[in-house]
């Protein structure tokens, strides 16, 4: 039986390679232990087939303490094998707040999605997005 979903569930998307979720407007005391749920869940149901999982922090805005540990939880969660990415906008607070704790140093943060999920397929040697196939 699989758990209704709560108001804060991220929406998986599988992608080739890896697995995209997009991550809420703000990541605080309010939400984190959902999230933390949720991210556990799609682990879970994905279990030794994810090798790449990438949280879209592109749209969130505000982020305090707790969504620090949320990141540094998730990436615990993964343990080897599981490679974690984040994207985050340039010059955004999420940005700051990811430098200045150092999580930015223990996780590979992308300006945009398009070249996280670039990076996906060119490390699993499959063709990127807009890559020509007769390219070597």
């Amino acid at each position: 039986m699989t758990a209704p979903p709560l108001p804060h569930d991220p929406r998986p998307e599988d992608l080739p390679g890896c697995t995209l979720l997009t991550l809420p407007r703000d990541l605080d005391l309010g939400n984190c232990a959902d999230l933390l749920a949720a991210v556990t869940r799609v682990v879970a149901e994905r279990a030794g087939l994810l090798h790449i999982l990438v949280l879209d922090l592109s749209g969130t805005a505000f982020m305090d303490s707790r969504g620090v540990r949320l990141i540094d939880d998730v990436r615990a969660l993964l343990g080897p094998g599981t490679e974690l990415r984040l994207v985050a906008v340039p010059d955004s607070l999420v940005l700051r707040v990811l430098t200045l704790t150092g999580l930015r140093r223990d996780v590979p943060v992308y300006d945009d999605l398009a070249e996280a999920v670039t990076g996906t397929c060119a490390l699993l040697g499959e063709r990127a997005p807009g890559q020509d196939p007769d390219a070597t």
